[in-house]
């Protein structure tokens, strides 16, 4: 361990970096050293691929992390994504409320008042976690997971939300729902979110949504 970063090889092409920095500079600069074939933030970690006839030493990873220090990847982009909260797209936002002690138009203002940071993206393609939920927006997910949630879908769990970019089985509390495309394999650049990015939601009402 060095400056509290353990690096834990999890397999001869795999390593787990914890207590480092797990922004996008970071990455970038794991990205950059001869053999690192991948890096991807996680919550509490950093996940690095390498070629294992590369060499890629410890020493190798602390440096390029500490190269980072300071340092931005990219300018952040601001995504203003519009949603629908109706009841017939947020299932869950009458049991989120009561959870909470709000009422739903608490539940869905002070969503809509929140500025998103996206913490890192996993789950499925395009799905990005938003960290910023406020502790009084904290719920826990589904004891079953729905077997098929809408793409578009905007739930809550735990301490994040954020959008299903595919429709597919999820557990989270659905409040409301996007157009926004989060995921789009025609485009240069797949995924709408990338780590370090601002995004806000926008209400929009029901008849908006459907015209």
């Amino acid at each position: 361990m060095a400056g509290g970063i353990q690096i834990t090889w999890t397999s001869e092409r795999s390593l787990c970096v914890r207590g480092a920095r797990s922004d996008p500079a970071a990455v970038v600069a794991l990205r950059s050293v001869e053999g690192v074939r991948d890096a991807a933030p996680a919550e509490m970690d950093l996940y690095v691929q390498v070629d294992p006839l590369a060499g890629v030493t410890e020493r190798e990873i602390l440096q390029a992390l500490e190269s980072a220090s300071g340092r931005t990847a990219f300018e952040p982009r601001t995504h203003e994504i519009p949603v629908c909260y109706d009841a017939r797209y947020g299932p869950d936002l009458a049991y989120v409320a009561e959870h909470c002690g709000l009422s739903s138009g608490d539940v869905v203002e002070l969503h809509a008042s929140i500025e998103f940071r996206v913490k890192f993206l996993g789950f499925a393609p395009g799905f990005g976690y938003l960290d910023g939920l406020p502790e009084s927006l904290h719920v826990p997910r589904l004891a079953s997971p729905r077997t098929r949630v809408e793409a578009g879908s905007v739930g809550l769990a735990g301490p994040y939300s954020g959008v299903y970019g595919l429709a597919g089985p999820g557990g989270w509390r659905i409040i409301g729902r996007t157009k926004a495309v989060m995921f789009g394999v025609e485009r240069a650049e797949p995924a709408l979110l990338r780590a370090g990015d601002v995004v806000r939601f926008c209400p929009v009402s029901a008849q908006r949504f459907e015209s």
